[in-house]
């Protein structure tokens, strides 16, 4: 049967348009279609933290993201009339050192913007009514005005949200509950503001309000409402005054109570159809991991889907994107529950407990760093992968996120600059460290990467830091060494997503040989540990 796109995927919020610009633009083609007729004109997620703005500038789009957006550079916690600490993201260690407010319609339309720029498109009006899974793809029945078609395509991936089309015909379970107290959410001006609007603002009291900054000293407010008839922005003024006595919340707009779910789904894949997003897991929005963490699975899941779909890897490449984001999920709906529980605490001993612990963590140093770097969303570790490989080193192991100011680019460059995305697998660097004479090995290691780099399976680019310059390697600064731990010679691949794929500080050739063989493999084993 002719082949109608490479990928199916349904639904064009952050998750599918992401994963359709990831494709599109390492030559897969795929077919994006949305139920709505027209984009959404408003939508609830605010915050893009700085792992999403650091995969936007893989993108060249973060300038694009940052002129449409605010910088949020705090977020600050009271209780009780009192602050109790801030997470302060300077602290991430990420070269974007904020959370940046931007309404979720304004994110989507940058992400559109750009699939048109690489040649696709969004079919909007469209909804997906029937899958037929077969050995070499899936024949997927699509109506739109009335009208029922038939596409053939390799793949079917699910960005359709948490009521899923894809995931309930695929007949994947979740595991999770139902979140019982509502949350509402408005848009709004606050008069006799005194503080800095490059902040977000959370006040645990009764009724609890998250206060997130906007563009043009616009503010969305998130709270939890006293009663099912309640008047939203009486709640909120009720609270926020205890702080800010003249405060006055003016020109407000889409007030809107919702319902929220801790869920995640079963498993990631079934065949040859995945689910992504909240297709495949919803959170509280208290943390605002949501749209960002259907982001970063679009962004893992892209380069392995590509591969596998140019015939360089096997399908078993796929079962890897649940094992590295199915625990992040997990994570995250974990984090969130926590968060939820301790924000609607009502017992006076309760609260004043849970007010002195989160005043421990901002006065330990280590604990402030820790609050930062999971805001951020820099926390993420897929050392328990099935493809990455190497033993583990406390500097910088496999599966950790390459640093993001230690850049990658071609050794004759003579700098060092890493875009993520080159290349099959992404870049290979190595990096020779400590007062040594240049090994013998090198010119070996040359030749062997210059097979490997020629090779339909790995293309890369090399950084080349040693302390003395010779035979031709460049030198950089010795700190790069001395950060990534390496005393003597370390071979890493950095994979498509920032992540390190593999690090091999002894027989680089030989490692090297098997991760290519375990990405390209039919079976993947378990990673040695």
């Amino acid at each position: 049967m002719r082949i109608d796109a490479d990928v199916l995927i349904v639904g064009a919020g952050p998750t599918g348009l992401m994963l359709a610009v990831e494709l599109q633009r390492r030559g897969v083609g795929c077919l994006l279609i949305d139920a709505h007729d027209r984009p959404l004109t408003w939508d609830r997620a605010t915050v893009v933290h700085p792992r999403s703005i650091e995969i936007f500038d893989s993108l060249g789009l973060a300038d694009r993201l940052l002129k449409a957006g605010v910088k949020q550079r705090t977020a600050r916690i009271h209780s009780n009339g009192k602050a109790l600490g801030e997470v302060d993201l300077s602290l991430s260690g990420s070269r974007y050192p904020f959370n940046l407010g931007v309404s979720e319609e304004v994110t989507e339309a940058i992400l559109t913007a750009y699939l048109v720029q690489l040649d696709g498109a969004v079919t909007r009006s469209t909804r997906l009514i029937g899958l037929d899974e077969r050995d070499d793809g899936v024949l997927a029945t699509l109506a739109s005005d009335g009208v029922e078609r038939q596409v053939f395509v390799r793949w079917v991936v699910g960005c359709d949200g948490h009521h899923s089309t894809v995931r309930s015909l695929t007949g994947i379970e979740q595991d999770g509950h139902d979140i019982e107290e509502p949350w509402a959410v408005f848009d709004t001006t606050i008069d006799g503001w005194p503080h800095s609007h490059e902040a977000n603002y959370a006040y645990l009291d009764e009724p609890p309000i998250i206060l997130t900054a906007l563009p043009d000293e616009r503010w969305r407010v998130y709270l939890r409402p006293s009663s099912e008839q309640a008047d939203l922005v009486a709640d909120a003024t009720r609270t926020l005054r205890q702080y800010v006595p003249d405060a006055l919340f003016t020109a407000v707009a889409n007030p809107t109570r919702f319902r929220c779910h801790t869920k995640v789904a079963a498993k990631y894949r079934s065949g040859r159809l995945l689910i992504a997003g909240d297709a495949a897991h919803t959170c509280s929005p208290i943390q605002g991991h949501g749209m960002n963490s259907g982001l970063q699975d679009a962004f893992n899941l892209a380069w392995k889907l590509a591969l596998v779909c140019k015939g360089v890897c096997s399908e078993a490449l796929l079962d890897s994107y649940e094992a590295e984001r199915r625990p992040v999920a997990q994570m995250f709906t974990a984090s969130g529950d926590e968060a939820d529980h301790a924000q609607m605490l009502k017992s006076p001993d309760d609260r004043r407990a849970r007010d002195e612990f989160i005043r421990g963590i901002f006065a330990n140093r280590a604990t402030r760093h820790q609050e930062a770097v999971a805001e951020a969303e820099l926390n993420i570790d897929y050392g328990a992968s099935p493809i990455v490989m190497g033993l583990r080193h406390d500097a910088l192991a496999a599966g950790q996120l390459w640093p993001s100011d230690i850049e990658i680019r071609p050794a004759e460059e003579g700098a060092v600059a890493f875009k993520a995305g080159a290349g099959h697998w992404g870049h290979i660097a190595i990096v020779i460290g400590g007062d040594m004479a240049v090994p013998d090995e090198l010119s070996g290691l040359r030749d062997m990467l210059d097979a490997h780099l020629g090779s339909a399976i790995l293309e890369a680019s090399m950084l080349l830091a040693t302390q003395t310059q010779a035979n031709g390697f460049t030198r950089i600064d010795e700190a790069v060494a001395e950060r990534l731990g390496v005393r003597g010679v370390a071979l890493f691949v950095v994979r498509p997503d920032g992540y390190l794929g593999l690090r091999a500080d002894q027989h680089h050739g030989e490692a090297l040989a098997a991760y290519a063989e375990r990405l390209g493999s039919p079976a993947m084993p378990a990673r040695e540990r």
